[in-house]
């Protein structure tokens, strides 16, 4: 899906080193040399970073030290194009208000656009890119989509204990809805079980594209065109219903988000994941880095994202954390902490 975005001479051109040793430094990518970035390679230490065990500290701070080896996915292929070493530091807290995922790219990317409008561009190029796509990859996508936020509720309980069914109901709806349910508690249901029967009639379920593009549009902002109702259930039924009533939910980040803003900015999104000892995970194996590749070819250098957790369930997951990536003098793949 995506037409390719740029040729392979201009990637050359673009990864090509200006003197021998020395990885390319592209004097636009703000991420890399801006007053908010500056300098933090040489001071930052993962031991003042909050929320993480001695062993995540450790390894991380090796990723800071020796830094992570990226290459160009295509460089077989591109004889001028350059191995690029990153040593990452933590790029300080965003607050956690569901535009986390957003609020970090920006402070990853060091970009002057606010979290709002990455927001905005990330659904308008999924739009766009799902236009472009055939039946089947469309049905794949819807089926991701429905999987994730309309789940069959007979299903997927060795693995959850508890499920979420994300619904949109219009902010001009608000009121009526309010009305129909307080007519089915009058007739003697109770609260919650009138909410969900009227939420699943009237609402908007979260089970295909166009409405996954309308929920990820959510930003919390009174300007939303939507707000966002969550009812979670367990085995046995309906746990609880989240009216949202002040509307201040926003969508969470998700996979097909970052693989979407990955789209729009031509390069690799690397999520770095920490999970503690809790997750039965030893040193070696306590920090990983998932992978989200743009759907069209590469023209950019990437740019991290952190996770932290205690354990392997909701490590983090629903937290991003931006990650400062400084470019190093290349040194053997050897050397490097991580090869990507």
């Amino acid at each position: 899906m995506g037409k390719l975005l740029c040729d392979s001479t201009a990637i050359a051109e673009t990864f090509q080193s200006p003197s021998p040793g020395i990885p390319w430094r592209d004097p636009t990518l703000a991420s890399f040399d801006t007053p908010e970035t500056a300098g933090v390679a040489d001071n930052a230490s993962w031991e003042t970073v909050s929320g993480l065990e001695d062993q995540q500290k450790r390894y991380l701070q090796r990723l800071h030290t020796k830094g992570v080896l990226w290459k160009h996915p295509q460089g077989d292929n591109l004889s001028s194009t350059r191995s690029m070493i990153f040593r990452l530091s933590h790029g300080g807290d965003v607050e956690a208000d569901g535009n986390c995922l957003f609020t970090a790219s920006q402070k990853a990317m060091g970009m002057p656009i606010d979290a709002r409008e990455l927001r905005r561009r990330t659904v308008r190029r999924f739009l766009e890119d799902l236009g472009s796509d055939d039946s089947q990859d469309r049905a794949s996508i819807d089926a991701a989509i429905k999987h994730l936020y309309s789940p069959d509720l007979k299903a997927g309980w060795g693995i959850h204990v508890v499920q979420e069914v994300k619904l949109l109901a219009k902010k001009e709806d608000r009121v009526s809805l309010d009305v129909a349910i307080n007519e089915l508690v009058d007739l003697g249901l109770q609260r919650e079980m009138a909410a969900e029967s009227i939420y699943k009639e009237r609402c908007i379920a979260v089970d295909d594209g166009l409405s996954w593009a309308k929920y990820m549009s959510i930003s919390g902002s009174p300007d939303d065109e939507y707000d966002i109702i969550t009812l979670q259930y367990t085995e046995e039924g309906l746990l609880t219903v989240d009216d949202n009533r002040e509307g201040r939910a926003a969508a969470f980040g998700d996979d097909i988000a970052i693989e979407s803003l990955a789209t729009e900015f031509k390069r690799e999104i690397y999520v770095v994941q920490a999970h503690g000892s809790d997750g039965m995970v030893d040193e070696e194996n306590c920090v990983f880095f998932l992978p989200h590749r743009p759907r069209s070819q590469i023209c950019e250098l990437p740019f991290f994202l952190f996770m932290k957790g205690t354990g392997w369930c909701g490590a983090g997951a629903d937290h991003y954390e931006p990650l400062i990536a400084h470019p190093a003098p290349f040194v053997s793949q050897e050397k490097a902490a991580v090869v990507l």
